[in-house]
């Protein structure tokens, strides 16, 4: 089966999972006891946390793989390979250190507090 082909049957099992969510009443959420908006800000900077850091572990890995193979073909162009894998492995990891801070703010400052 093609990457393609597994990442739309995720989407399609996401939208599907989601989707019973717009078919409550009219009603808001707060009145009927729902989510609160820290409760909501908390699982957003959690999702967005748990998702930067797998895909973060998984760009790290591939990078890491391909350079050490990399290595093993040319030894000669080893500095190079060396130097080129810590500025990608340094831009992959502040991805994942930029969604600590927006997780962070949404924690801590909660912007989305009702005033």
């Amino acid at each position: 089966m093609s990457k393609r082909a597994v990442l739309m049957g995720l989407m399609v099992l996401l939208v599907g999972a989601v989707a019973p969510a717009y078919a409550q009443g009219a009603e808001p959420v707060m009145a009927t006891g729902g989510m609160s908006w820290q409760v909501a800000s908390i699982l957003a900077g959690g999702f967005a946390l748990a998702i930067a850091a797998g895909l973060g572990a998984l760009g790290q890995g591939k990078a890491i793989a391909s350079a050490a193979e990399a290595i093993a073909r040319n030894p000669s162009a080893a500095g190079e390979i060396r130097g080129a894998l810590i500025l990608g492995l340094v831009l992959i990891e502040s991805l994942s250190i930029y969604v600590l801070l927006i997780s962070l703010i949404l924690f801590f400052l909660q912007p989305f507090a009702p005033k």
